[in-house]
């Protein structure tokens, strides 16, 4: 063999397919996890969130408290952070700080608020 032709490793190659492929099943459970069910409310409706304008223009979006009971009723079904940060359209951080107010609260056992 030449230097410009090194021996193919077939061994690594498997090694970094077995990597991909688990990182696919991943993605793949996670994006399951995330898919909508059958709900009586939509995670998306422009009523759970609020605009906060900044002075040097442009906005932040905030939860409502409604955004806030939807995020809290992902997590008593047994959403993850990821799944319910996809699903509300808000940060993995957004999502985390809410699972620890729920958590906080009583989690599955908490009052639930009206929609």
């Amino acid at each position: 063999m030449s230097a410009a032709n090194p021996p193919f490793d077939h061994a690594a190659v498997a090694r970094e397919f077995d990597i991909i492929t688990k990182a696919l099943e991943r993605l793949k459970a996670l994006l399951a996890e995330a898919a909508p069910e059958t709900e009586e409310f939509d995670p998306k409706d422009p009523a759970n969130k609020y605009e906060i304008p900044y002075e040097a223009g442009g906005s932040m979006k905030k939860l409502t408290q409604r955004g806030v009971e939807i995020t809290y009723r992902y997590f008593d079904r047994g959403r993850s952070c990821y799944a319910v940060a996809i699903l509300m359209g808000i940060s993995y951080g957004a999502a985390a700080h809410r699972y620890n107010a729920w958590k906080k609260l009583g989690g599955a056992q908490r009052v639930k608020q009206p929609l």
